[in-house]
């Protein structure tokens, strides 16, 4: 992919007055940077910054997008620890509460200008994280090399996440299940707060079953106890569709999840058929694994081939 000269390695340029031998002397003791890609990976709901060790280990840059209101050491407190003050949790202020898709948007887009002066960048959005994605990309089309959906929404006939959820291929969602574990009432928080906590059965296994059904207990249990109980109430609800003159003009990627039940394979795919009808002389790569909306760690290991792929 051609990009403006940014990209470049190091040029030198005669300059009046300077001497060939003064500029071929430069050169040779001037530092080569080789470049690297850098995958900016926008979580989805209730997730924390974090990037992929095994494509820096491949050696590529990867880094997480630090959204706000989702530092662990902004919503943890003593009351979600056991025993569990559940009085506490249904009324203590959310730090997510006001915050917006733009707010996630802006952290998005500063992480890409601040990586992009070092090489090329793939934006990953999972899951709800695909909306900040697209609107990020209207932002800084030309700073962003490839856009990857994974299992993520793509909005562009409907104008939000919750939306697209209501549709006919939306509905078989399980991610109703996560109403047996809230723990406030969102109008009072202004916030969806989740208690992954709990040991309640009924929450449990409807979560694995909607999330991670093919993992182990204790690979599901790890997911639980790494996601932040609280999320805005307002992304999901937001425009995030893009503009074709902006977003349209990127070159996108969108990996399916074959087994997902909260963003349905027939969801996933509509969101693809709509936006290669949106943009129709920049199409959707598309691919796909065999995994639940939460890939267990071995199914992970195809999502990081098909990115360290992309980055050739």
């Amino acid at each position: 992919m051609n990009r403006p000269s940014r990209r470049k390695m190091f040029q030198f340029a005669a300059v009046a007055g300077t001497s060939a031998a003064t500029a071929t002397a430069s050169a040779s003791i001037a530092p080569r940077r080789k470049e690297v890609t850098t995958f900016v990976f926008v979580t989805g709901a209730n997730g924390t910054a974090s990037g992929d060790d095994e494509l820096a280990m491949r050696g590529h840059r990867s880094v997480g997008v630090s959204l706000p209101g989702h530092g662990p050491a902004e919503q943890f407190s003593r009351a979600y620890q056991t025993p569990q003050d559940l009085n506490k949790l249904a009324t203590m202020p959310s730090p997510v509460a006001g915050v917006t898709l733009d707010d996630y948007v802006e952290a998005t887009v500063n992480t890409v200008r601040r990586v992009s002066r070092y090489g090329p960048v793939i934006l990953v959005g999972g899951s709800l994280g695909g909306a900040t994605i697209t609107k990020a990309a209207d932002e800084v089309p030309d700073l962003i090399d490839r856009l990857v959906y994974d299992t993520a929404y793509c909005c562009t006939a409907l104008k939000s996440p919750a939306e697209y959820l209501e549709t006919p291929e939306g509905k078989p969602s399980l991610s109703g299940n996560l109403v047996a574990g809230l723990i406030a009432d969102p109008r009072v928080i202004k916030a969806i707060r989740v208690n992954w906590r709990s040991n309640d059965k009924k929450f449990l296994d409807g979560v694995k079953e909607a999330y991670m059904a093919e993992a182990s207990d204790g690979e599901f249990l790890a997911l639980l106890n790494s996601l932040l109980p609280d999320e805005s109430m307002q992304v999901s609800y937001a425009d995030g569709r893009g503009r074709k003159d902006k977003w349209g003009r990127v070159p996108r990627v969108y990996i399916r999840h074959a087994r997902d039940r909260v963003i349905p394979i027939a969801l996933q795919d509509r969101m693809i058929r709509e936006a290669d009808a949106a943009t129709p002389k920049n199409k959707f790569k598309v691919f796909t694994v065999d995994t639940s909306h939460a890939p267990t760690t071995k199914a992970y290991q195809q999502i990081t081939e098909i990115l360290h792929r992309l980055a050739k």
